[in-house]
């Protein structure tokens, strides 16, 4: 009897322990920058699918301004101001953002096969003193197939960029097969495509640095392109962390191959320009993953610059990194961008920093083009 008493205590002390480390589990996660980014997504998801909540969005955000539309790739953009991929990874929220003002949006990273994270813990940091994001962890991604459904159902005629990436588990020597299985059946619903040949948000990442590593990739996507009636522009997503060198080669494929632009920069392995506390830094230094946001603005903006003067500012550019307002963006147009993205600092304001950037931004452009056309007393005078 006692024996079996004790039993009962053991097995009731096992389930007081089992349910006690699954709670703590769960405020763990809700306390979670990666809770925090998911329930931020499904909002935006929620908004996307309603017609009211899409209303609400462009009521609220959007700021319709001559000075920010523009023809690029032969396609319309509403303003230079695009999503950057990263957010809405499968196609979910198009419309949403569409209607909050972003004149386009770049869909992924995509991987043919669907995937999830591997990593144990958060799979991103959030230093907010940096405005700064840490992604640790592998691409995650429904796959092609959803992905497909997803940007069918849109209704908004934004421009729509996909960027695509291998799966982790393909071998880098059979990395083309990917990006080609995702090309060929994606080709009628996207707009452009963004090659992304900078993941290096795992422990081992993966960032082909050579001229004959990246045309294997790029090739045989030339190839199909060639035999289709439509023509969807190709772009190079590189890594800030390449050498000036490894840059100039990039820009060299470009001028010397089909390749239709750059978008500089991804995420860096790299943690320069964070003023988190040392105790913070020591763990961070630690920690692998790629770093997005506002510390990696300046090595953006001189790679965008290196890109520009090297091509002679024939193509386009899409300047990404550290962009966090509408100077940052203006400097990066300055610097040889043709189109901007943002992502970390859309995580972090959201609609708001959308909307106080556009506005910004109008603004710049509309002083700067009349700083380049004044119009004189004697225009003045005559006009009257």
């Amino acid at each position: 009897m006692v024996l079996k008493n004790a039993r009962k205590e053991s097995s009731r002390e096992k389930i007081c322990i089992f349910v006690a480390v699954k709670l703590i589990k769960a405020v763990k996660y809700l306390a979670s920058a990666d809770f925090r980014l998911r329930f931020k997504q499904r909002v935006w998801r929620v908004m996307s699918n309603s017609a009211v909540g899409r209303y609400l969005l462009h009521q609220g955000f959007s700021v319709p301004a001559a000075n920010l539309e523009r023809d690029v790739f032969g396609m319309h953009f509403t303003s230079p101001i695009g999503l950057a991929a990263g957010f809405d990874r499968n196609g979910e929220m198009i419309d949403a953002m569409a209607a909050a003002g972003f004149g386009f949006v770049e869909i992924g990273s995509i991987t043919p096969k669907p995937q999830q994270s591997k990593e144990k813990g958060d799979n991103l940091l959030m230093l907010k003193d940096d405005r700064a994001i840490i992604y640790r962890s592998d691409i995650v991604s429904a796959g092609v197939e959803r992905v497909i459904e997803n940007v069918k159902r849109r209704k908004s005629r934004v421009v729509v960029g996909c960027n695509i990436a291998k799966n982790t588990k393909t071998a880098c020597e059979d990395a083309y097969g990917d990006y080609l299985r995702l090309f060929r059946p994606l080709y009628q619903y996207v707009d452009y495509y963004t090659v992304n040949i900078c993941c290096n948000t795992t422990a081992e990442p993966y960032i082909p640095s050579t001229k004959e590593e990246v045309m294997a990739i790029l090739a045989p996507l030339f190839d199909f392109r060639r035999g289709q009636n439509q023509y969807r522009p190709i772009l190079l997503k590189i890594s800030p962390d390449l050498t000036d060198e490894q840059i100039d080669m990039m820009t060299d494929i470009m001028l010397d191959t089909p390749l239709d632009g750059i978008v500089a920069c991804g995420g860096t392995v790299g943690r320069h320009g964070l003023v988190e506390s040392a105790s913070q830094m020591h763990s961070i230094g630690r920690t692998h993953g790629a770093m997005c946001g506002r510390p990696l603005k300046r090595r953006a903006v001189e790679v965008v610059q290196r890109i520009y003067s090297r091509s002679k500012g024939t193509y386009p550019i899409i300047g990404c990194g550290g962009i966090s307002t509408a100077e940052d963006a203006m400097q990066m147009l300055q610097a040889g961008a043709t189109l901007v993205q943002i992502g970390s600092e859309f995580i972090y304001g959201g609609g708001v920093s959308l909307r106080n950037m556009q506005l910004g931004l109008d603004e710049l452009l509309a002083k700067a083009e009349t700083e380049a056309n004044p119009i004189s007393e004697s225009d003045t005078v005559s006009k009257n």
